[in-house]
């Protein structure tokens, strides 16, 4: 008898695995086992300077070093891949990703498609006819607030070689933008509760073209995309185009479509819906 895939969680930008502990618990009641992934600079390897601690000093916060400079996207594939390889000796593996951190699974399913018997993007970047950053201009990111992270935005990036965003800040018109775009269907407590697992830095790269979906390694994966019907930060137009153009580069292998109601956030911290949707994608 084959054992029963483990799933493989990694996290989007500014988060880490401990926001996947509440989907976590939901998996192991229903007798799944997961890993979710700290990504290089995150979680117990994030910067957490004093100056971000209260009373914030600001203009040290602006200049503090933070330990995910230099990181890239490389880095954060070599690091998935390590985890897969562990996890494959012990059966199948289902790679789950959220948000940003579908870049880096896409990228580890052009690398080694072989470590992967399902790809799941939540809501997650799946870059295939443009880079990441380029989608931003697209007409399908017209009501995206470029500036939500902006008003709480720390430093230099150029100079800090990293962005930091202080989430500890009581600036309302700050806070009021991070609920918009992140998680407008959440209570204030389940809202700021989110906000305080988030970690102040977050690397630069995103990726190349060279990191866009291939269709000889990446096409060749089982995929399923969850859409989030209610996401403000990675509308459901741009979700549905990246499946689109998905399907379009392999046809004889297309996305399995689902769908999730509310925001970004609102699937990590009411998790049961979510939980039971992969745990039938675990019977595929």
């Amino acid at each position: 008898m084959q054992n029963p895939p483990t799933f493989v969680l990694v996290h989007g930008a500014f988060a880490n695995s401990f926001s996947f502990a509440p989907l976590q618990a939901e998996l192991a009641l229903l007798g799944h086992r997961s890993a979710a992934v700290d990504l290089p600079g995150h979680g117990f390897g994030a910067t957490y300077p004093a100056a971000y601690q209260t009373p914030q000093d600001l203009g040290a916060l602006a200049a503090e070093p933070g330990a995910i400079k230099g990181v890239t996207l490389a880095d954060n594939v070599a690091h998935v891949i390590e985890v897969l390889e562990r996890a494959k000796r012990n059966g199948p593996t289902i790679l789950v990703s959220h948000s940003r951190g579908g870049a880096t699974a896409t990228a580890v399913a052009n690398a080694r498609p072989d470590l992967i018997d399902r790809i799941v993007y939540v809501s997650a970047w799946c870059p295939v006819a443009l880079d990441v950053g380029d989608y931003y201009a697209e007409p399908e990111m017209a009501d995206v607030d470029p500036g939500a992270l902006a008003l709480a935005l720390v430093g230099n990036p150029a100079e800090l070689g990293l962005l930091r965003v202080n989430f500890r800040t009581a600036d309302p018109a700050a806070l009021n933008a991070f609920r918009q775009a992140f998680a407008a269907d959440l209570t204030d407590d389940e809202f700021r509760t989110f906000l305080n697992t988030f970690q102040p830095d977050e690397n630069l790269d995103v990726g190349t073209s060279a990191d866009r979906a291939q269709a000889a390694t990446w096409g060749q994966v089982p995929r399923t995309y969850v859409r989030l019907s209610a996401d403000a930060s990675l509308p459901p137009a741009l979700q549905d185009r990246m499946i689109r153009e998905a399907d379009a580069l392999t046809p004889d292998n297309p996305f399995d479509v689902r769908t999730l109601e509310g925001s970004h956030l609102r699937w990590l911290v009411r998790p049961k819906p979510a939980a039971e949707l992969l745990a039938g994608l675990a019977e595929l």
